[in-house]
């Protein structure tokens, strides 16, 4: 069911220099369906054009986590801002631990399964309209995986690919053998 994992990866794109900061992420795999049949699942889609380079991604929605904060107040938070969407936490899927390099960061990225209960308006920050071009996509499974794998042709793309498909392709396991027991969902 929602048995967590936790992985491990390496940033094989960047030399590794020295690692200064650890960031504390929380990330979603955000569904809606009518059925097991006719899932829709929710990412964002960034445009950049900085020390990364250039390259059009897509990410699960999901941001840091701010001080004093618990990790679903965070998820929450998060989603509504960039998705505009209220969400209710099924289960926490598990962590995966990846580096950004050129940036000196290691991330801790919980990952948490969300089915989308409504949408409305995002509440996006200067910096992911303006510099980022932050905006919502809809995809089916298949369509998400095939996005993953078309975006992997810059060194961010394949970063994020690594780390995120393994949590798509584990979420829609969980999702197709059934939601978590109750005891097991966040309020």
């Amino acid at each position: 069911m929602c048995e967590e994992f936790h992985i491990k990866l390496r940033d094989e794109e960047w030399p590794l220099d020295y690692i200064d900061h650890d960031r504390q992420i929380v990330r979603a795999i955000v569904f809606d369906s009518e059925n097991h049949f006719d899932l829709t699942f929710y990412f964002v889609r960034a445009f950049r054009d900085d020390d990364f380079g250039k390259a059009a991604i897509i990410e699960t929605s999901g941001g840091g986590v701010e001080p004093g904060e618990n990790f679903p107040d965070a998820l929450r938070r998060e989603l509504r801002e960039e998705l505009g969407a209220e969400v209710e936490i099924i289960c926490k899927l598990g962590v995966v631990e990846d580096y950004y390099n050129l940036i000196h960061r290691h991330n801790v990225n919980h990952y948490y399964l969300c089915q989308a209960i409504s949408f409305g308006e995002t509440n996006l920050t200067e910096d992911e309209k303006n510099e980022f071009h932050l905006s919502a996509l809809k995809l089916d499974y298949q369509e998400a995986v095939r996005e993953y794998e078309r975006r992997a042709d810059t060194k961010l793309g394949r970063l994020i690919a690594k780390r995120e498909l393994p949590v798509l392709q584990y979420a829609k396991k969980v999702i197709d053998g059934g939601a978590c027991s109750d005891s097991e969902r966040l309020r």
